[in-house]
């Protein structure tokens, strides 16, 4: 069943959470930090979201963001999760 439409309120921090799949590892060790934390600042940077506070668990992500405008968040949300 797919996730329901996230609510997007522009100038609204938001609090976002990205799981593993069946809440599996998604990082393995310090090199996979890394390159999730530069993947999110340009994300974040290109769809001009702000970025308030983050923390990288071994299963899942926590963020607090907020979006500029509506539909900016899904699309950061998406180019991270292909890349």
């Amino acid at each position: 069943m797919p996730r329901r439409p996230r609510l997007e309120l522009p100038g609204f921090p938001l609090h976002i959470t990205q799981r593993g799949v069946n809440r599996g590892a998604v990082f393995l060790d310090g090199a996979d930090h890394s390159r999730y934390r530069a993947l999110l600042v340009d994300a974040l940077k290109t769809h001009d979201i702000a970025l308030h506070a983050y923390a990288l668990m071994t299963n899942h992500v926590h963020l607090l963001l907020t979006p500029p405008a509506p539909g900016t968040l899904s699309a950061a949300m998406r180019v991270l999760g292909q890349r």
